[in-house]
């Protein structure tokens, strides 16, 4: 009866999805706002009846990314189908990497979204099995923070929190006129590395300045960009982080001095500006990072993981 059950609810077809790109913090939102990038990597899965784990990788990282049932996006789909009362006998998985790794884009939130969105696609009447709310709450429990996650699940911009652990979001309309330029280094830096450089308290001024920023930054994405610089102000973790990321938070000093609403990107070590500058003045920026980093101007992605 089981196999007969498992033919049933699993779909004999590939199931294929995107994931954008995100950039988490967005200077004073730390744990808590995201924004959604309009580069993808790019999912194709399928349930085997036999039990075994085939895995192919290409793209960004590939040489890195496991290959077996310890992929984390083989791994997102396990925890997803148990979620929704499923348990394939093996897995075929397809994976094209686009997203930098460990350079603060979001590249692990990718792979639990797009593996979580997999499972449910799988299964007959998966959209009823697993809502997008549940999908955010089941990422942060693998991720362990709600912001990335929030935002390749809704696209945009997001704010996320938690509440008895359970990761919880909600969308923000982004102005039309906000773009996104990214400096990417060649070098890496592990969210684990960043988070253990951040302090136990901060002073109250500290607190203080960034809740009243990360509040303004809400209003500056909806209806008033030029109000991005001082929205972006942080004192709660880019500066502790500094000694990790020399180079980009050189960056980042240099051209916030300039009037540019730089920023870390998630923890590091890229750098996110968001704009609203002509195609004269984004080359005069890229210029400003050029030799150290590689720029890459993109659109905010109004949708989440497809």
């Amino acid at each position: 009866m089981s196999a007969i059950k498992n033919r049933l609810t699993f779909k004999a077809t590939m199931a294929q999805v995107s994931v954008p790109a995100t950039s988490a913090n967005l200077g004073p939102g730390f744990d808590t706002l995201g924004l959604a990038l309009d580069l993808r990597d790019r999912y194709a899965a399928q349930v085997l009846d036999d039990a075994t784990f085939d895995v192919d990788v290409s793209g960004e990282g590939s040489g890195d990314v496991k290959k077996d049932k310890n992929n984390l996006v083989i791994k997102a789909m396990l925890h997803g189908f148990e979620h929704m009362g499923q348990k394939p006998k093996g897995i075929a998985l397809r994976q094209l990497n686009v997203i930098p790794h460990g350079r603060g884009l979001g590249s692990s939130a990718a792979a639990i979204v797009g593996g979580l969105a997999l499972a449910r696609a799988l299964v007959l009447g998966g959209e009823q099995l697993m809502s997008d709310e549940e999908l955010i709450a089941l990422g942060t429990e693998l991720e362990g923070h709600p912001d990335n996650i929030a935002a390749a699940v809704l696209g945009g911009a997001t704010i996320a929190w938690t509440e008895n652990n359970i990761g919880k979001a909600v969308g923000i309309k982004v102005d039309p006129k906000i773009k996104a330029l990214v400096f990417i280094p060649e070098s890496h830096l592990a969210t684990a590395k960043a988070r253990k450089l951040l302090p136990e308290t901060i002073p109250h001024h500290d607190a203080v300045l960034n809740a009243s920023r990360a509040a303004l930054l809400v209003h500056a994405l909806q209806s008033r960009p030029d109000l991005l610089l001082d929205a972006t102000e942080d004192l709660l973790h880019q500066n502790y982080r500094a000694e990790a990321m020399p180079k980009s938070m050189a960056l980042v000093t240099k051209l916030r001095a300039a009037g540019v609403p730089a920023m870390i990107s998630g923890a590091g070590p890229s750098v996110l500006v968001l704009h609203t500058l002509d195609d004269l003045e984004v080359e005069a920026v890229i210029k400003v990072g050029a030799g150290s980093f590689a720029a890459q101007k993109l659109a905010i992605s109004g949708h989440g993981v497809e």
